[in-house]
């Protein structure tokens, strides 16, 4: 496993072959998401998306939290204009922009913003142990990251209601069975069946992936109609990559497909 060099504080990262993985790391927080963490998360999933060798991006957290919640000492005292002028919510989209798929590997405590920044991943591979949660309302607010959107999508009205109203958790399996997570794994090898699943799609057609991820997105974010437009235009579009033509020709030869991502 090789390390790529950084200047980070409060994240690690390293690739495996065309893997990149980010790892939240502030311990003594259980990866309490401050404004700084996320600048360099940011900064970290730019890197590997603009970085042709990694075509797949595991983010993970510590065994014990993937993330339990926002830094709330950043925001204890804060007034609206306070929170306003610093819109560090803003941040988040650029999470959103990421071309890659991003899978998180989730151990412990995804609680808060922990569990809006797995939902704004595109697949989540639990351990047995991961809880997740939007307890906010213990303290009196609500999620703002994506909460009352993502999670109502993933797990319909009357469950998100429940969990955003009342802060209740919500194991791994009975993650699972809501669809909230991919699947759930036992606690040592969370992060290895992350990075495998990573490196199986790694190893498909790069723009036929980043497209298809893309048109997996609109159908939370259009209409049915218009959905179905977009994801007919990016099929049509792939047709001019050399990708394309290399995987429909070594399937008629029945030969394993060499993609270049062009």
């Amino acid at each position: 496993m090789a390390d790529a060099p950084t200047s980070y504080q409060f994240i690690r990262t390293r690739h495996e072959a065309a893997v990149g993985i980010v790892q939240l790391y502030r311990p003594e927080v259980l990866n309490a998401l401050s404004a700084a963490v996320i600048d360099e998360l940011v900064a970290a999933l730019q890197a590997f998306d603009a970085d042709g060798a990694i075509r797949c991006i595991v983010l993970t957290g510590t065994d014990r939290a993937f993330a339990a919640g926002a830094d709330i000492k950043e925001m204890a005292e804060a007034s609206t204009v306070d929170m306003l002028q610093r819109d560090n919510l803003a941040r988040w989209e650029r999470i959103r922009g990421i071309k890659k798929p991003i899978i998180a590997a989730v151990s412990g405590f995804a609680l808060g913003g922990g569990n809006e920044l797995a939902m704004s991943c595109d697949l989540i591979i639990a351990s047995e142990t991961a809880v997740f949660g939007q307890p906010e309302i213990n303290i009196g607010v609500m999620p703002g990251a994506g909460g009352t959107q993502r999670l109502t999508r993933a797990i319909g009205k009357a469950r998100a209601m429940e969990m955003i109203l009342t802060g209740r958790q919500m194991t791994a399996r009975e993650a699972e069975r809501a669809g909230l997570v991919t699947r759930v794994v036992p606690p040592e090898v969370y992060l290895t069946e992350a990075i495998r699943i990573a490196q199986e799609i790694a190893a498909k057609a790069p723009l036929a992936v980043q497209l298809a991820k893309a048109a997996v997105n609109k159908a939370y974010e259009l209409p049915l109609r218009e959905g179905l437009e977009a994801e007919r235009n990016a099929f049509y579009t792939l047709f001019s990559s050399a990708d394309q033509k290399e995987g429909m020709r070594a399937f008629v030869e029945k030969r394993k497909a060499t993609y270049q991502g062009r």
